[in-house]
C-alpha cells in the first residue's frame, strides 16, 4: 500500500530514495516504447544513486520496447549503460538508446531479445505464477532454440538457455520461461491522495499494469512516476489503471520539456481520443525514395482492412493514405496498443493521431497472434536468397525484434519495405523515374542475413503472401526464394538490380514496370 510508516499519508519518495528501495542483483521491469511512456526520473534517480554509491548494481533489467530516442544522449536506457549497473537484459528492442545497445553488441552483459508479443505475455504469466509463456511465435526465427534461442550476445549463449523447443500433440511449440519481477517502474499521469494510478494523458498504455502485478504478485514492489498527485476519489475509475493496493511508491516528475518530441513531454489530446484534429493538418512529405516505397506499400491495401505500420520507413505509409484521402478507408494498428487513426512516425513512435481505440501492449498482441490483422507493412534491412528478412542484429550492432516476429508470423499478407542499399545512398525521384546519383556502399539483398527475424521457411509452410518492396524494384517469395516482379522506370535490370544483389534472384516471365503515378510529385489518386 502507498502509506507511510503511520498509515496515513501516501508514501511519495525522491530520486535520492531509490537507492534504498532497489538493490543489487534485483530485476527490474521498466515501462515505456521507445520515445513513449519512460519514467525518466526514476531511472535517473537509478543511475545517480549507483554513479555516487556503486549501488544498486548486477540487476537485470526487461522492458519490452527499451526507452530511449535512438541517439546516445543521457536519456531512457542510456542512463543504465553504466558499467557494472545492468547485469542482464530481457527486452523485446534493445536499440532505441544507442549507448545501451552498443553495451550489448560489446558483450558487457548478456542479453536476450525476446519478441515484444510474447514477453507482454510473459509478464502477464510471471502474475500467474505460470512457468511461461508457450507459443509457436519464433519458430524458425533466431528465437528458435535451434539457432540462436533469443540470446543477443556471446554471454547469454553461455546462460541456461531461455527458450525450449516442445513438441504439443506433433505441433512444434516454444516455452519462454517465466522469471520473478523484484522491482517494476512504470510512468503514469496521475497518483490520487490513496496511491490509485492513471494513465488518461499516456498515447500509450504499454506494459504499465501487467509489469506491475508481476512484480506485485512477485513479492516485489511496484514504483509509479507521475506528473502530480490529485485528491482522493477525482479520477474517474476507468482511468485508473493501476489500483493502490498494488503501488508502493510514488514519485512525482514533471514532464522534461527540454528533451523535445521525446517521450511526448506535453499532453497531446489527439493522441489519447480526448480530441480529433483535421487529418488536413498533417504535413505532407516530399517525393522521395520514402514515399515511392510508401506509396507502392499503400497500393497493397483494401478497403476494410486492419493493418500494422513498423517503425521508421513503414510510416510513409501512413502519410501516404493521409495525403489520398483514405485515411479512413483503412484501419492502422500499432503494436503498442492505438488501432485508427494515423500512426506517429519519428521517435515518439507508438502513438497515433486520432486512434479510435487504445488498449495496452499484450491486448493487441492477443489480437495479433491470433490474425485479427488483414496486412502488416514492415521495414527491410537484409533480404537474403531464401527470402529470410534481418532487422535485429548486425555485426555489433543490436536491436532485437520488437513486434516483428508476432506480426510476421500470424499475418497472411506481409510487405517488407526499404531502399534497395544503403549507406551513403543519393537518390532522386524527377520527370517520373528513380535517378541514382550515388548508390549505396551496402547491399541489403544478400546470400545470407546476419540473424532471421523473418523466417521464409515458415512463411511457405504457412501459405503467407509476402512481398519486398524498394524505390526500384519489388520481388515476392516463392518457395525458390524471391522473385522480381516489378522494376522502376529508369531502372536498368542489370547495372541497378541483379548487379547490386549478393545473390541472383528469379525473374518474373511477366515481369512490369511499377506504376508511373508512384513517381509523380502530385497525387495518386489512389482508390482501394
Amino acid at each position: 500500500m502507498c502509506y507511510d510508516n503511520n498509515g496515513d499519508n501516501m508514501r511519495i519518495i525522491k530520486q535520492r530514495d531509490l537507492r534504498n528501495l532497489i538493490h543489487d542483483n534485483d530485476t527490474v521491469a521498466i515501462s515505456g516504447s521507445g520515445g513513449s511512456g519512460s519514467a525518466e526520473a526514476i531511472i535517473k534517480g537509478i543511475s545517480d544513486s549507483f554513479v555516487k554509491t556503486g549501488h544498486p548494481k548486477n540487476l537485470t533489467v526487461t522492458c519490452g520496447i527499451s526507452p530511449g530516442n535512438l541517439t546516445e544522449d543521457e536519456v531512457g536506457m542510456n542512463m543504465l549503460a553504466k558499467k557494472g549497473l545492468v547485469g542482464k537484459a530481457i527486452c523485446a528492442h534493445l536499440g532505441m538508446g544507442k549507448v545501451f545497445g552498443n553495451a550489448i553488441g560489446e558483450n558487457q552483459f548478456p542479453a536476450y531479445a525476446v519478441p515484444l508479443g510474447v514477453i507482454n505475455h510473459l509478464y502477464r504469466a510471471i502474475a500467474g505464477h505460470e512457468i511461461g509463456v508457450i507459443t509457436k511465435v519464433g519458430l524458425n526465427t533466431f528465437a528458435d532454440p535451434r539457432i540462436e534461442g533469443c540470446c543477443a550476445n556471446e554471454k547469454a549463449k553461455k546462460l541456461k538457455p531461455f527458450v525450449e523447443l516442445l513438441n504439443i500433440d506433433g505441433h512444434e511449440q516454444l516455452l519462454y520461461k517465466s522469471f520473478s519481477i523484484n522491482v517494476a517502474v512504470v510512468k503514469a499521469t496521475y497518483a490520487d491522495e490513496e496511491g490509485n494510478v492513471s494513465l488518461e494523458h499516456e498515447a500509450v498504455i504499454g506494459e504499465q499494469y501487467n509489469m506491475a502485478i508481476a512484480a506485485h504478485n512477485s513479492g516485489g514492489i511496484v514504483i509509479a512516476q507521475v506528473e502530480k498527485i490529485v485528491p482522493k476519489d477525482s479520477l474517474r475509475a476507468r482511468d485508473v489503471l493501476i489500483h493502490s493496493s498494488i503501488v508502493d511508491y510514488v514519485l512525482v516528475a514533471e514532464p522534461d520539456l527540454s528533451l523535445g518530441e521525446y517521450n511526448i513531454p506535453v499532453y497531446r489530446p489527439e493522441l489519447t481520443g480526448d480530441k480529433k484534429i483535421p487529418l488536413a493538418d498533417i504535413k505532407i512529405r516530399p517525393l522521395d525514395n520514402r514515399k515511392v516505397c510508401g506509396r507502392r506499400s499503400a497500393m497493397e491495401l483494401r478497403k476494410g482492412y486492419v493493418v500494422n505500420l513498423g517503425v521508421g520507413m513503414p510510416d510513409s505509409v501512413a502519410n501516404a493514405c493521409a495525403e489520398e484521402g483514405i485515411s479512413d478507408d483503412i484501419f492502422l494498428s500499432v503494436e503498442s496498443g492505438p488501432t485508427g487513426g494515423v500512426p506517429i512516425g519519428g521517435v515518439a513512435f507508438g502513438g497515433a493521431i486520432n486512434p479510435e481505440s487504445v488498449i495496452s501492449t499484450a491486448e493487441q498482441f492477443d489480437a495479433y497472434n491470433g490474425g485479427s490483422l488483414d496486412m502488416a507493412i514492415l521495414g527491410l534491412a537484409e533480404v537474403d536468397k531464401e527470402g529470410n528478412v534481418n532487422v535485429s542484429k548486425f555485426g555489433t550492432k543490436v536491436t532485437g525484434p520488437g513486434g516483428f516476429i508476432n506480426i510476421t508470423q500470424n499475418t497472411h499478407k506481409v510487405v517488407f519495405m526499404g531502399t534497395f542499399t544503403a549507406g551513403h545512398l543519393k537518390e532522386e525521384i524527377k520527370d517520373g523515374k528513380v535517378i541514382i546519383e550515388t548508390e549505396g556502399t551496402n547491399k541489403k539483398f544478400v546470400n545470407k542475413v546476419q540473424q532471421i527475424t523473418f523466417s521464409a521457411k515458415n512463411a511457405i509452410k504457412n501459405k503467407q503472401d509476402i512481398l519486398y518492396v524498394t524505390e526500384r524494384a519489388v520481388f515476392k517469395l516463392t518457395p525458390k526464394g524471391p522473385e522480381l516482379i516489378e522494376i522502376a522506370p529508369g531502372i536498368d535490370l542489370e547495372k541497378d538490380i541483379l548487379n547490386q544483389m549478393e545473390f541472383k534472384p528469379l525473374i518474373s516471365d511477366e515481369l512490369k514496370e511499377m506504376d508511373k503515378r508512384i513517381f509523380q510529385d502530385k497525387k495518386m489518386n489512389l482508390k482501394i
